[in-house]
């Protein structure tokens, strides 16, 4: 067996386990949110690392999911659990239009069309009172008072996401989403529909990330539009996931998801009561440097360059 799947079979192990062996539900928490970055960060490096497609509008996604859910409760009277169900299927209607509009374009003009997509969104949902409830947001009650069916259901939703782009890639449709990226001309004069495989990479990936939404109106029991349609906390969250992790690479984000989370949380509790409490201020100008940091010595972030870290740790040199 290769040493690869037996690091894989070992993590599986130690994630199942993990809240029979931390039992702290502080710990427990941040490692569902984690998760449930592991779920964005990877539904935008399939767009953006796989299929060349750079987004800063995932918060489109991840809100339309979350409001899905929440609108079940407050305007249907349905369970929000039926909403993340569907989450991920309104977010796809969404990208659906999202693509039409915005795959005219290509490069930093389809980067600025989706940050303003996002923002319009935000307005919409800020505006349409009688059916988002507005600034005030959309509050419910939690199924579960243990975090414990919160984890495994996210655990489970990032395995599934992790594992269907993994297959993905490999597949047919994988291959046309790099050629994608590498070249769209070249692509297109090869016979590929680059506007239909384009929307289908849009629309899985958007799939993900408003499931990720919909998990979060369950979880934490509030939205409101600033928050899950958030340019900082959301769309430019999910590009920190992926370039520090790894674009293009399957586990990328997921490295990348816990990292920033652990920093985020390390600065946001200043050391955990151990430093001054204006540390906690400083957790964004720590995101920036570590970006900064990685494009300079990590191209390719953790994982796509984790043969080089490993030399730089047991002080080796390169084979020739």
């Amino acid at each position: 067996m290769k040493s690869k799947n037996i690091t894989l079979i070992i993590l599986g192990i130690f994630f199942l386990l993990f809240p029979f062996i931390i039992k702290s539900e502080y710990y427990q928490h941040l490692v569902i949110i984690a998760l449930m970055w592991v779920v964005i960060g990877s539904s935008w490096n399939l767009l953006a690392g796989y299929t060349g497609q750079v987004s800063f509008g995932h918060a489109i996604f991840f809100g339309v999911g979350a409001y899905t859910a929440g609108i079940f409760v407050t305007k249907l009277e349905i369970s929000a659990w039926w909403g993340m169900l569907f989450g991920g299927f309104a977010a796809m209607l969404i990208a659906l239009f999202v693509g039409w509009v915005c795959f005219r374009l290509r490069g930093p003009y389809f980067a600025l069309a989706t940050l303003a997509g996002s923002e319009i969104i935000r307005l919409v949902a800020t505006n349409w009172e009688s059916l988002t409830d507005g600034m005030v947001g959309i509050l419910i009650i939690q199924s579960f008072r243990s975090k414990l069916p919160y984890y495994y259901i996210v655990l489970g939703l990032a395995a599934a996401c992790i594992y269907a782009i993994h297959l993905l890639m490999k597949s047919k449709w994988g291959y046309y989403f790099v050629s994608i990226r590498e070249d769209q001309d070249a692509a297109e004069s090869l016979g590929i529909n680059t506007t239909l495989y384009k929307n289908i990479s849009l629309l899985i990936s958007a799939f993900f990330a408003g499931s990720a939404g919909a998990f979060y109106m369950n979880y934490m029991a509030f939205i409101d539009p600033h928050v899950v349609f958030s340019l900082h906390y959301i769309s430019i969250m999910a590009i920190l996931v992926g370039i520090v992790g790894g674009v293009a690479t399957i586990m990328g984000p997921a490295v990348g998801a816990f990292v920033m989370v652990g920093v985020q949380e390390t600065f946001r509790s200043a050391f955990f009561g151990v430093a001054p409490r204006w540390i906690s201020e400083a957790h964004a100008l720590v995101f920036g440097l570590l970006v900064i940091f990685v494009i300079m010595f990590m191209a390719n972030g953790i994982v796509g360059d984790w043969g080089k870290i490993k030399r730089v740790l047991l002080g080796t040199r390169p084979s020739a």
